[in-house]
């Protein structure tokens, strides 16, 4: 079993800063890949960036450039420094790991002001 616990949500004026944290616990391992979607109002929910094995990074289009996944394996933590943040990237963020199956955390809201 791994739990998940998201931080880091918030509101935002446009072009400002957010870092989201999500700390795992339970049976998951540096290998296990972790990562973020985000689902906004009547949108289906879509992978923001995910980091895989050995450090490997994945970037939906619309983000690349503006945020930064990264991990702290000692503390089995993943982040998400989110720059230059449009009112489109409003959100619920969602932390999600592999371990034999997909886990999902609680969500966190991003609501990013014009």
């Amino acid at each position: 079993q791994v739990q998940l616990v998201e931080s880091g949500g918030g509101l935002v004026q446009a072009g400002g800063s957010l870092r989201l944290s999500c700390a795992a616990s339970g049976s998951i391992f540096s290998v296990n890949p972790m990562g973020w979607y985000r689902q906004a109002p009547g949108k289906q929910r879509e992978l923001v960036a995910a980091i895989i094995n050995r450090g490997s990074t994945n970037y939906a289009d619309s983000v690349k450039g503006r945020f930064t996944i990264s991990r702290d394996n000692a503390k089995n933590t993943v982040y998400l420094q989110m720059n230059s943040l449009k009112p489109e990237d409003t959100a619920v963020y969602y932390c999600f790991a592999d371990v034999q199956r997909r886990y999902w955390g609680q969500g966190t809201q991003v609501t990013v002001s014009s």
